[in-house]
C-alpha cells in the first residue's frame, strides 16, 4: 500500500511539473490524471472453468497531442497506467448426479484459484473525437497498442484449502512481458482549461502470463503457487476498466482546429444554355418538325 502511495504522489508531481512548462511550447498538448476499477480475467487454451475477476484497479497519466490540420480530427497520445488484474480459475470441484433416466445429469460445484497481478500498462494511442455544445463536450472513441511489464503476482484459494502468498516468478515459466491490443469510447467536459471526464476501455491480451509446454511443461518441482498440472498452451489476460479523468490543457486560446474556418463551396452562377451549346434556336426545330408532319 506504502508503494501505491509513493507511485501517486509521483503521478501527481510529473503532473504539477509539466503544468508549470510554457504554455507557448506546448500549444496543443494536454495532460490527463486518470483513475477507476473495472473487471479482468484470463483465457486458456485448453479451456478452464473462470470467471471475471471485479477490483481492477487502476490509475495513472495521459498525455495527448492534438493537430491544428481541420481534416484530422483528434488526437495522438500515450498513457503510464498502473493496475491491479487477475483471474479466478476453477482448480477442482464436486460434482453430483441430478435428475432421473434421459434427464440425468451432472452438477459440478468448482473451488476457486484466485491471482492478482499487478502490472504497468503502456498504450500507444489514437484518439478520435468531435466536439459539441460550442467546443465544450469533447466525445471520442480511442484505439491502441498496449504494451506491458508484470511487476509482482499473488496467489490465494477462495474455498480456504490451501495457503496463499507471495507468487515467485521463474523465468522458464512465468512471462513478465506482454503486448495486446484496446479500445474504448468516452467524454470530456471542458472548463477552461480544464477537462473532467469518464471513459471506458477494454484490453484484449494477445500475449500469455504463462509460458507454454514447449518451455514449462509441469507443476511437479512447484508450489502451491501454480495449480496448473500441464501448463497451458494459450493464457492471455483481458481486461475492462471504467475512469475518471481529470486532464489539463496548455492553452488558454483554445485547440487550433476550434477556429479553422473551412471555405464554402461557391454555387455555380451560370445556368446550362443547351440551345446555345448546340446552335439550335429556340422553338425553329418545333417548326421544322411541324412542317415534315404536315406533309
Amino acid at each position: 500500500m506504502r508503494a501505491l502511495k509513493i507511485k501517486i504522489v509521483s503521478f501527481v508531481a510529473l503532473l504539477v511539473a509539466l503544468m508549470a512548462l510554457p504554455s507557448s511550447a506546448s500549444a496543443q498538448h494536454t495532460l490527463t490524471l486518470t483513475g477507476g476499477t473495472g473487471l479482468s480475467t484470463a483465457r486458456f487454451y485448453p479451456a478452464e472453468v473462470t470467471k471475471w475477476k471485479w477490483g481492477s484497479e487502476t490509475f495513472g497519466l495521459s498525455w495527448r497531442f492534438y493537430s491544428d490540420k481541420p481534416r484530422f480530427v483528434g488526437a495522438v497520445g500515450i498513457d503510464l497506467e498502473y493496475i491491479e488484474r487477475g483471474y479466478q480459475m476453477g482448480y477442482t470441484y464436486t460434482s453430483k448426479w441430478v435428475g432421473e433416466g434421459d434427464n440425468k445429469r451432472e452438477e459440478r460445484t468448482y473451488q476457486f484459484y484466485d491471482r492478482d497481478v499487478s502490472t504497468i500498462m503502456l498504450p500507444l494511442v489514437w484518439q478520435p473525437h468531435v466536439y459539441a455544445a460550442r467546443n465544450r463536450l469533447r466525445i471520442f472513441i480511442e484505439a491502441a497498442v498496449v504494451l506491458s511489464f508484470n511487476i509482482s503476482s499473488r496467489y490465494n484459494y477462495l474455498d480456504g484449502k490451501y495457503e496463499g502468498g507471495k507468487y515467485e516468478w521463474k523465468v522458464p515459466r512465468d512471462n513478465r512481458f506482454g503486448y495486446g491490443l484496446s479500445g474504448g469510447a468516452g467524454f470530456a467536459v471542458l472548463l477552461g482549461q480544464v477537462e473532467v471526464g469518464f471513459k471506458a476501455r477494454y484490453s484484449f491480451g494477445y500475449s500469455d502470463i504463462l509460458k507454454n509446454r514447449n518451455k514449462y511443461y509441469s507443476n511437479s518441482t512447484d508450489g502451491r503457487e501454480n495449480p496448473f498440472y500441464y501448463t497451458p498452451l494459450r493464457s492471455p489476460m483481458d481486461n475492462i476498466n471504467i475512469m475518471l479523468t481529470v486532464g489539463w490543457r496548455f492553452n488558454k486560446r483554445g485547440f487550433d482546429e476550434w477556429f479553422v474556418v473551412r471555405p464554402k463551396r461557391e454555387k455555380r452562377l451560370d445556368d446550362f444554355n443547351f440551345s446555345a451549346q448546340t446552335g439550335a434556336s429556340q422553338g425553329g426545330g418545333t417548326q421544322s418538325g411541324g412542317q415534315q408532319r404536315s406533309r
